[in-house]
């Protein structure tokens, strides 16, 4: 019987094992093993000419988590932060640690904050962004969305309903300000005309 103090099967030995599986142990003798080399300081073997890497340019203010005392060697520049939502990411990243929940809740309202303001800059185009083909609303109703949104398994069943929200209040945000606005400007063309 397994799990108990006395264990009535003995436990093969490593000859015994590399007998009755194939490759068993393969990795046991160092000099067999491809990532022995790496777990050795030897900096002749590595070719490497630095003892600390060469720190890539900072060419604006980057964001770090506060656990850290400096930024890595080398970092992502994807996109810089800007606007409200940079300010927002800034000081989740300043204030608190990434093992904080507040943390990443304000990254994810940073997140909704920017896409709110590339929605609102999408209507101020002549073509703006259509939210029912680009979303793949349409393809719940053509290809069984809705039956497969019920099928078993799924992980993401708990948070389905708030789904349409998160990703249409910005839209439903932003087209009542862009309306909101229009009527403003409409109203004051008039009120000049008069």
């Amino acid at each position: 019987m397994a799990y108990t103090a006395r264990n009535p099967v003995p436990v093969p030995t490593a000859e015994e094992l590399r007998k009755r599986i194939p490759g068993w142990g393969a990795d046991l003798n160092p000099l067999d093993r491809p990532s022995v080399p790496k777990l050795q300081f030897d900096p002749g073997r590595t070719g490497a000419h630095w003892d600390f890497p060469d720190r890539q340019d900072e060419t604006y203010p980057r964001e770090r988590s506060i656990e850290h005392q400096m930024l890595t060697p080398v970092f992502g520049t994807a996109v810089p932060l800007k606007g409200v939502s940079g300010v927002m990411r800034r000081y989740a990243y300043r204030r608190y640690s990434e093992a904080r929940a507040g943390h990443w809740l304000i990254l994810l309202a940073a997140d909704r904050v920017d896409a709110f303001g590339a929605h609102v800059r999408s209507l101020a185009t002549l073509r703006p962004d259509n939210p029912i083909t680009e979303t793949g609303v349409l393809s719940e109703f053509r290809h069984g969305g809705l039956a497969s949104r019920a099928g078993r398994g799924r992980a993401d069943v708990n948070h389905q309903w708030i789904d349409p929200i998160v990703v249409g209040a910005p839209w439903v945000l932003a087209g009542v300000l862009a309306g909101g606005a229009a009527f403003a400007g409409v109203r004051t063309v008039v009120k000049r005309m008069r």
